[in-house]
């Protein structure tokens, strides 16, 4: 019986080490942080040239179609298809990146469209699926509310039964 309850410290002991070396490279990367996501973010946003008229002209067709988003959030329609042509536009991103990797002497001073679509995903997808959440976000918003509505027309209707069944 000595020798089993050994047998079973001894495993303890080596679970408890192994998970306790667990916890410490755990411990060691949060303490590294977001330092190589950070320097890797800095490089990438220093290698692009922000004066481009292209790349203005991307950003400034993200911030109108955000301002739109926000202008037409009582629209339903309007934003599903808005929602609609934003996915759309996720969804092509990679025929639309070969092209613009084939073409790319007009209208840029590098190629920044790599076979991957990395830099394409980062703006031109990126701000589109956010843009695409925050129709998500108000679509759900304007459900909550509306069930919130449809309630209370509920509970008014059984309150005009009841007092009518009270007379």
């Amino acid at each position: 019986m000595g020798s089993a309850m050994e047998g079973v410290r001894t495993a303890m002991r080596g679970q408890a080490d192994l998970v306790a070396d667990l916890v410490e490279r755990l411990s060691t990367d949060l303490r590294r942080g977001f330092a190589p996501a950070y320097a890797n973010f800095v490089g990438f946003f220093h290698a692009i040239d922000w004066t481009e008229t292209w790349l203005i002209c991307l950003m400034l067709f993200h911030a109108t179609l955000l301002l739109i988003t926000f202008i037409s959030r009582k629209n339903v329609n309007f934003q599903s298809f808005l929602a609609l042509m934003a996915f759309t536009g996720v969804y092509m991103a990679e025929t639309i990146n070969t092209f613009l990797a084939k073409n790319w002497q007009s209208f840029s001073g590098q190629n920044y469209f790599d076979p991957h679509g990395i830099f394409f995903s980062t703006l031109w997808s990126g701000p589109l699926l956010l843009i695409s959440i925050v129709i998500v976000v108000n679509a759900l918003f304007s459900l909550c509310h509306l069930i919130v509505k449809w309630k209370r027309a509920e509970l008014r209707h059984r309150a005009r039964l009841s007092q009518a069944k009270q007379k």
